[in-house]
């Protein structure tokens, strides 16, 4: 085995020392392409030879001599700049990002010396539990100190590009250049090339049952840096701090909330991803929410038996009543990244609808002493949001959340006229016509604009 400097190893099938090619410049018409590929790494970690090692992407390549990488000044400071765009609540210690950034440099420097010296230690993760949209069940969420955040942040812009050109094409969650549109868009095709029963898996508590040694050798399979791999390690086992509970260890899971954690779930799939690719099925995945689209019910029932198989294995768990087979043909619905897909259309889902309504709730109190010119510019934030999202719904369902919102804003205005009511009579919609609010400005989720049709 061997290395050329810039971090990279190449094993052969029988371990014999290939030659390293010489780093130069990289020829100009494959220099366009390559950052065309590459245009989203952090250029200040990743050089130009180390891109065209990666873009090779050649069986048995590891790579070495990237901890110098994670604690530059430089690398510290993009990680930092992350958590900044990103902003989120504070860890432990309290601190917040405008706090850390008020003293950056001392910060980093301070940073850069823990991790070159061998004293940095991982601080526990604050949980906080989250509802869940339409139940009474909440996630927990592990919130990460700054400090822990920006070095997380940090390893990720180091390590991301090696994991990342080996993900599957249908995999669509928090990676570069993807997102919902695009898995909502592929499933939406898959559909109406007749793929039309439906595997709608879920995974039970997903992020918080990854087994950390099997997620580690996934890991090891690429990187070789034992400095890289104990930091990870730091991290997985950092265990999470509750009021009223006190310091929990972490033996599973990469908690919500860390900046890495998305990434090493990914990770962790990714081999479920090609099986199913190599298989010659259709699958779509965000993170650890995917639907297999099959041509028939007898492929969707061959499909569930090798996940049941494949997740046990894994260690992971199948929710057994949100795992289900949907046959989208004869008319059954299933829900995917906030939609609901059904007879050849698509709305928001139940859970999409209610979370929206009560935002809505929470900015137009009767009792709220803000002008309606106020209220309406924070409600147009939330709504163009949303309709930024759901613009291509069915219409009547955006018409309805319209209604709703006026609805509000009328039982408002008649408690500031000291007259009871829920704004629903007919005289109300006399007073305050569609037409009014939209002369004040309000935003239409059915004609996504300010104009009223």
């Amino acid at each position: 085995m061997q290395g050329d400097g810039s971090g990279y190893l190449q094993m052969s099938e029988n371990q014999k020392v290939k030659p390293a090619s010489v780093a130069g410049a990289t020829p100009p018409q494959q220099a366009g392409e390559l950052y065309d590929r590459w245009s989203w790494v952090k250029h200040s970690v990743w050089t130009d030879p180390m891109l065209a090692r990666l873009d090779k992407n050649e069986p048995g390549t590891k790579w070495f001599r990237l901890w110098d990488k994670v604690m530059d000044p430089h690398t510290l400071e993009v990680g930092f700049w992350g958590v900044w765009r990103n902003d989120g609540a504070p860890g432990v210690d309290g601190q917040t990002v405008e706090g850390f950034q008020e003293g950056l440099s001392e910060q980093i420097q301070q940073l850069r010396e823990e991790l070159r010296h061998g004293t940095y230690r991982a601080a526990p993760l604050r949980r906080t539990w989250l509802p869940k949209p339409g139940s009474n069940e909440k996630r927990p969420l592990g919130i990460p100190v700054v400090r822990d955040r920006t070095v997380q942040g940090a390893l990720k812009a180091v390590i991301e590009p090696i994991f990342e050109r080996e993900f599957a094409e249908h995999s669509y969650g928090f990676r570069p250049g993807r997102g919902c549109r695009e898995a909502v868009g592929r499933v939406e095709e898959l559909l109406r090339s007749g793929h039309t029963v439906v595997v709608d898996a879920d995974l039970k508590s997903y992020f918080d049952t990854i087994p950390h040694e099997r997620l580690m050798e996934k890991v090891e399979e690429r990187i070789v840096d034992g400095k890289v791999l104990g930091l990870l390690r730091q991290f997985l086992k950092a265990g999470v701090l509750e009021e009223l509970v006190g310091w929990q260890p972490t033996e599973t899971g990469t908690p919500q909330g860390g900046v890495i954690s998305p990434l090493l779930a990914n990770l962790y799939l990714n081999e479920l991803d090609h099986e199913v690719a190599r298989r010659g099925w259709h699958m779509v995945r965000y993170a650890d929410d995917f639907v297999i689209l099959c041509l028939s019910e007898e492929q969707a029932l061959e499909v569930m038996i090798f996940l049941r198989e494949w997740v046990e294995t894994a260690g992971l768990t199948l929710h057994p009543t949100k795992t289900r087979v949907v046959n989208h043909g004869q008319g059954e619905g299933f829900d995917f990244l906030g939609w609901h897909f059904k007879r050849g259309y698509k709305w928001p889902r139940e859970k999409s609808q209610d979370k929206l309504r009560t935002t809505i709730r929470e900015k137009t109190p009767r009792t709220s002493g803000h002008s309606l010119p106020q209220i309406i510019v924070s409600l147009n934030r939330s709504l163009r949001g949303w309709y930024g999202y759901f613009k291509d719904s069915v219409k009547t369902v955006l018409h309805k959340q319209d209604q709703f919102v006026r609805r509000r804003l009328r039982a408002m205005l008649r408690k500031r006229q000291k007259r009871p009511g829920s704004g629903k009579t007919t005289k109300d919609h006399q007073t305050w016509t569609n037409a009014w609010f939209s002369q004040q400005g309000l935003f239409s989720l059915r004609s996504g604009s300010c104009q009223y049709d």
